[in-house]
């Protein structure tokens, strides 16, 4: 039977793969392992802006309800909001409703623990096992039922939050925002113009099917154009539900997760504020950006792709900032798990001590050529290519083509139904053609489709 969890949750096709049926039994189950029970459970909810997202979200405090617990609808909300939310309201548990940077039809569900943090694997495949199980647990009655209630000041606080924990002054920067008519269009512009910016917001008027479309971190072409027709200091893009941040500078040059964590680990070693010296990333990550900062004296840890991994390290070791090239930036010191928004914050903070340019800290990090292709494949064959004779003697050749001066790695997505090929070397030319033969091979024996 395929695992229900992936890297971030349960994901998938709203009403085909993640039915009502199932948003129901994930409600019910997770209330029963994650509540405790000396006190009636609480449970925050909080969704983006997807067509599904209602559906789903009253199956899900229905299950909630059924277990006893209390269900509190936040509404439309970033994800690092509910992680936020959830640790203050002292609740036992919170829920994001969203498939992130997926298009409208997907939908995902993500739990949160008391304190803020995704779930661990541990606790997910225990919910796992009782759906799997079907086997019927006690279920309360009369008025032990949960009920549903609605917190109408918590995206409020949220905002207040943002604004209080960065505290840098935003006078005389002009921003562009693109919120991916995701979930960010609720605060972003609010918590950018109370500190002062003078702010330019678009892809904000969400209709739940236009989440993500040609628009947002994973789209930011559009902004990239806007920010050099509008003179703006600086773009902004978040995916759909506002726990990534992908840059644009004043020329309207992207500046991915990779370049900004590396601005911001640079600004905290010389701030002393970067606990051990010590960013974390992932094997994604470029190595241009991972020699920058060894040069400057900075340890980098890698993980494993996803930003749970990135998180796990931190916590394990005592790190307070980490991320993915993707724009997922964790600053441990003021939230548990990626927040877009906040990390905007701290890159412009970063830009008003330094009275530089967002181009100009941007150059201070050194990017290799990298080339990244999908191939999209059946979901049922896409960790196929591990065992496959042909594809590894492909990689290792390519590898061999590199002479030690690149690096090729061949993953497959944990939440999409994607085998992804990335090749990083001194000549983008030939590492694209060897990106292409890998891409194609893979392509051929698996049912796929090079995206």
């Amino acid at each position: 039977m395929a695992r229900l969890f992936g890297t971030d949750g349960v994901r998938g096709v709203a009403n085909r793969e993640l039915t009502g049926e199932l948003a129901f039994k994930l409600g019910q189950t997770g209330a029963q392992v994650l509540t405790n029970v000396v006190h009636r459970p609480r449970i925050l909810i909080g969704r983006d802006t997807r067509i599904s997202g209602e559906m789903l979200l009253y199956a899900l405090a229905a299950g909630i309800c059924s277990a006893g617990a209390e269900a509190v609808d936040v509404g439309v909300i970033p994800t690092p909001g509910i992680a936020y939310l959830t640790r203050t309201h002292d609740a036992d548990a919170g829920v994001v409703i969203s498939a992130s940077h997926n298009s409208f039809e997907f939908n995902g569900i993500k739990w949160f623990n008391g304190e803020g943090f995704k779930l661990s694997d541990e606790l997910e495949d225990r919910i796992e096992a009782l759906i799997h199980s079907g086997s019927e647990q006690p279920l309360p009655i009369g008025a032990e039922v949960g009920r549903m209630i609605e917190a109408v000041r918590s995206r409020q606080e949220y905002i207040d939050f943002l604004c209080d924990v960065s505290a840098v002054d935003l006078t005389g920067f002009k921003v562009a925002l693109d919120c991916a008519n995701g979930a960010s269009s609720t605060v972003a512009a609010a918590v950018f113009e109370r500190l002062g910016a003078e702010v330019h917001a678009y892809f904000d008027d969400p209709d739940g099917s236009n989440i993500n479309a040609n628009c947002g971190s994973t789209h930011p072409q559009r902004l990239q154009q806007l920010v050099v027709e509008g003179g703006a200091d600086i773009g902004l893009a978040f995916d759909g539900d506002a726990d990534r941040l992908i840059a644009v500078d004043e020329h309207g040059v992207l500046v991915d997760g990779d370049r900004i964590m590396a601005i911001c680990a640079m600004d905290q070693t010389a701030r002393g504020t970067l606990k051990k010296n010590t960013l974390v990333a992932t094997v994604m990550s470029n190595l241009g950006m991972i020699h920058t900062l060894k040069d400057a004296g900075i340890r980098v840890e890698l993980t494993d792709v996803g930003d749970r991994y990135v998180l796990e390290k931190m916590l394990q070791d005592g790190y307070n900032l980490g991320g993915e090239q993707s724009g997922h930036l964790i600053f441990l010191d003021k939230n548990t798990t990626g927040d877009g928004i906040l990390s905007a914050l701290e890159l412009l903070g970063v830009m008003a001590r330094r009275k530089e340019k967002l181009s100009r800290l941007a150059q201070s990090v050194r990017i290799y050529p990298q080339v990244l292709i999908n191939v999209q494949v059946p979901n049922e064959k896409k960790y196929l290519y591990r065992e496959d004779d042909a594809v590894v003697r492909q990689i290792t050749l390519a590898e061999r083509k590199l002479e030690g001066k690149g690096r090729v790695l061949v993953r497959t997505s944990g939440t999409e139904p994607l085998i992804r090929i990335m090749i990083e070397g001194e000549k983008e030319a030939a590492i694209e053609a060897e990106a292409i033969s890998i891409a194609r091979l893979v392509a051929e024996r698996f049912d796929g489709r090079i995206r």
